[in-house]
C-alpha cells in the first residue's frame, strides 16, 4: 500500500452517549467510538480530521509514538472471541514475525489497524479510565486545563496511563 509516511492518530472518547447530538453520535459510530474509553487507531487523513472536529467536544486525540503503539497492541490488542492478541496469531495470521513488527508496519502506514478486521483482529482497544484520574475537566478542550480535543504527543502519557 505504497503510502507516504503520515501521522497516526490514536483517538480515545472520553464522555458518555447521554445528551450527544445525533450528527456527531453517527461521527463517533463511523468512528467506531461507541463507549466510554474505546480507542481506534487511524491515520491522519483530512477525512478523519474533518471527523475529528465534528466530535471533539467527545473525544482527545494526538499522534502516537511507536514504543506506546506497541505496548496498546501487546496489552490491549484482542482477537474475535476477546482473546488476547498474541505473537503466533499475528504470525500465523498476517505472516509478520511478531507483534513487534506489526506495530512498526502500522506506525509506517504499511498496514492500516482499522483494516485488520478482516483478518479477526479487533479494531478498537478497551481502555481502562486513567490511573490517578483526569488532570482536568472532561468538559473543556485540552489547551484550556481541559482533556478533550487535540493534545499531540501528550496522548502517549494518557493512554500510557489507561492501559
Amino acid at each position: 500500500m505504497g503510502v507516504s509516511i503520515t501521522k497516526l492518530y490514536a483517538i480515545i472518547r472520553l464522555r458518555g452517549v447521554v445528551g450527544t447530538p445525533k450528527d456527531v453520535e453517527y461521527t463517533l459510530r463511523l468512528l467506531r467510538l461507541t463507549r466510554k474509553f474505546h480507542c481506534v487507531i487511524y491515520p491522519a487523513t483530512p477525512a478523519i480530521e474533518g471527523m475529528l472536529e465534528k466530535a471533539k467536544d467527545w473525544i482527545t486525540w494526538g499522534e502516537i509514538d511507536l514504543p506506546v503503539l506497541t505496548q496498546l497492541l501487546k496489552t490491549r490488542g484482542r482477537i474475535v472471541g476477546g482473546k488476547p492478541l498474541t505473537d503466533e496469531y499475528v504470525k500465523r495470521v498476517l505472516g509478520f514475525e511478531n507483534i513487534d513488527a506489526l506495530a512498526k508496519a502500522i506506525f509506517e502506514n504499511k498496514v492500516f489497524y482499522h483494516k485488520l478486521e478482516d483478518y479477526g483482529i479487533k479494531p478498537v482497544f478497551r481502555l481502562h479510565p486513567p490511573s490517578k484520574g483526569f488532570k482536568g475537566s472532561i468538559k473543556k478542550p485540552y489547551k484550556d486545563g481541559g482533556e478533550l480535543g487535540y493534545r499531540g504527543r501528550d496522548i502517549n502519557d494518557l493512554l500510557l496511563r489507561m492501559m
